[in-house]
């Protein structure tokens, strides 16, 4: 049960995504200015990412939950832990927390508060990896919860800054921030029209994450069971 009423976890769901998007648009923008080594530029843009991403768990968890993700918002309505009202209203302000985030970055560079990206990010290769970047966000989150919940700050931070690298796709892993990248010409921009596909790839991953964790995780209810 959260102990916060809902309009105080939606603020705290809507500025986490506001600042998760400034961060990701922003240190990209930094990156982008700074050098033009893409090697050197994914690096500034991807530890930034994982930073924030421990700040922002770590002080807005015990309010809303910290999702920032409608991925995770999804999963946790399935598990009987969010009611599909207040789900679908939690989605609603990441995903408008997460545009008013490229707006802020954009105004701190001096840039239009909001432009559409021209940056193709398609195709199978693409897809695949956000399927897997989902798949593993939310096994690192339900398994944090089972095992060490006072670590998920820092699993979190540490996968996504991870999976940056070992994806195809640089590890959106995430609807709402997808959404928001599209609104940006910048070094984390997408193309709205390749937003579908990158959705729905998310969306599956963290399906398949919350089926297979749940299998995973009941074994050792069974061999307590058994030994017993």
């Amino acid at each position: 049960m959260h102990s916060f009423d809902l309009p105080r976890r939606l603020v705290a769901e809507g500025l986490g995504t506001l600042l998760l998007v400034t961060t990701v648009v922003g240190s990209g923008i930094m990156a982008e200015t700074l050098t033009k080594d893409v090697a050197l530029a994914l690096l500034g843009n991807t530890l930034p990412t994982g930073a924030i991403l421990v700040v922002l768990i770590t002080i807005l968890g015990p309010i809303s939950g910290a999702h920032f993700n409608p991925a995770v918002t999804l999963v946790f309505m399935l598990k009987g832990e969010l009611r599909p009202p207040h789900a679908v209203q939690y989605v609603a302000v990441q995903v408008l927390g997460g545009i008013l985030g490229a707006m802020v970055a954009h105004a701190m560079f001096g840039l239009p508060l909001l432009e559409f990206s021209a940056k193709a990010r398609t195709g199978f290769p693409q897809w695949l990896a956000e399927f897997i970047a989902a798949f593993g966000l939310l096994a690192t989150i339900i398994g944090g919860l089972r095992f060490r919940e006072a670590a998920i700050p820092w699993l979190v931070g540490l996968y996504i800054t991870a999976a940056y690298w070992f994806t195809a796709s640089t590890s959106f892993a995430n609807p709402a921030v997808a959404i928001a990248r599209s609104f940006t010409d910048t070094f984390s921009g997408i193309r709205a029209q390749d937003l579908p596909g990158f959705i729905v790839a998310e969306i599956l991953g963290a399906m398949v994450a919350l089926a297979f964790m749940s299998w995973l995780l009941r074994g050792a209810e069974t061999t307590k069971e058994v030994t017993q």
